[in-house]
């Protein structure tokens, strides 16, 4: 009787997210349409990127005010550009956030105050690869210098 009771709570919860999650997905289709729609290409100068709370982030008020909690918490990827004249602060799609170059001049895809890509970048792109670090115990096991 405990296992019945136990199994059909958790088809209920199973169920529940099932549909949450679709409402959830169409949400986000939706905005990613109204993105694209207004996005345009910008050509920047990158002069500082870093990971930082919406809060120290340096957006106006109304920014913050209309975000998600989470949103508010986390640490978000921030670039500070200058757009033209002005010097703005960005945020940005992570993987935008890793390949963008500091210090140089780029060509990025805008919708609002999100960098959705990068297109190109003065002087190319520098895509770093991480390598594993390695212990000097192992190096002298294998016999590396």
């Amino acid at each position: 009787m405990v296992v019945i009771i136990v199994l059909a709570v958790v088809l209920v919860a199973l169920a529940v997210l099932y549909f949450v999650g679709k409402r959830l997905q169409k949400k986000q289709e939706a905005s990613r349409e109204q993105m694209d729609a207004v996005a345009q290409t910008a050509s920047i100068l990158v002069i500082d990127k870093k990971k930082m709370r919406l809060k120290d982030a340096g957006l106006p008020a109304v920014v913050y005010q209309q975000a998600p909690r989470m949103a508010k918490i986390a640490k978000l990827p921030g670039v500070k550009a200058k757009v033209g004249p002005k010097v703005m602060t960005l945020l940005c799609d992570e993987s935008v956030f890793k390949v963008l170059p500091i210090k140089k001049e780029c060509k990025v895809v805008i919708s609002g105050l999100y960098i959705t890509a990068i297109k190109s970048a003065r002087g190319g792109l520098d895509v770093q690869t991480k390598q594993k670090k390695r212990s000097a115990f192992m190096d002298k096991l294998r016999g590396v210098n």
